[in-house]
């Protein structure tokens, strides 16, 4: 079983927040296998499917992006997922809006998403794929002003492709195709 992670907080307020570009791939990725993210376990919103014949739990933590490892280490915990059949989709400032990077594990990177799952699973060796935000043009401004704000409807446009990317990228993993999906997306020139 494979437990697929989409980063992001809950509310409306964060919709469609820089930071919840996990929570955005999540709610396709749903769509795409024709299931609903309703159901609330683990401090998540959670649902599964399968995917390319293996079960899948996908889920959206709603304890804010701080504590997301609380619901992953205990959904991983209950079914006895291993780090490395974990696959956390995340927001990136340090990539160009719209870039993706896939990594087979390592460290949070700043994000504190990233660190709180590390924290709680008490490893790093789980798949993750960051999204590019970009960063704020001005850094004097504040960081957190920066990635809780929305993006654009037309950056929003602009983001889906690297959504998709996102997806595919997740359902390669599960294929057990990590490297091709590394390769495919981590040599891209911008």
């Amino acid at each position: 079983m494979y437990l697929i992670v989409g980063l992001g907080n809950p509310g409306m307020e964060y919709e469609t927040s820089r930071h919840n570009v996990g929570w955005l791939c999540l709610d396709r990725l749903a769509e795409k296998h024709q299931v609903s993210l309703r159901k609330t376990k683990f401090h998540a919103l959670v649902t599964s499917c399968l995917i390319h014949g293996e079960k899948c739990l996908l889920m959206k933590p709603t304890t804010y992006m701080n504590n997301s490892g609380q619901a992953v280490s205990e959904a991983a915990g209950f079914y006895k997922i291993p780090p490395e059949k974990i696959i956390v989709i995340s927001d990136d400032i340090n990539l160009e809006p719209g870039k993706i990077r896939i990594r087979k594990s390592g460290s949070a990177g700043g994000h504190n998403g990233l660190k709180s799952i590390i924290e709680d699973l008490g490893s790093d060796a789980f798949p993750r794929i960051r999204i590019g935000v970009g960063d704020r043009e001005n850094p004097a401004f504040d960081l957190a002003d920066f990635v809780l704000g929305h993006f654009s409807e037309e950056d929003l446009k602009q983001m889906e492709p690297s959504f998709q990317a996102a997806i595919d990228s997740a359902e390669l993993i599960v294929e057990g195709r990590l490297t091709e999906a590394m390769n495919l997306h981590n040599n891209k020139k911008s």
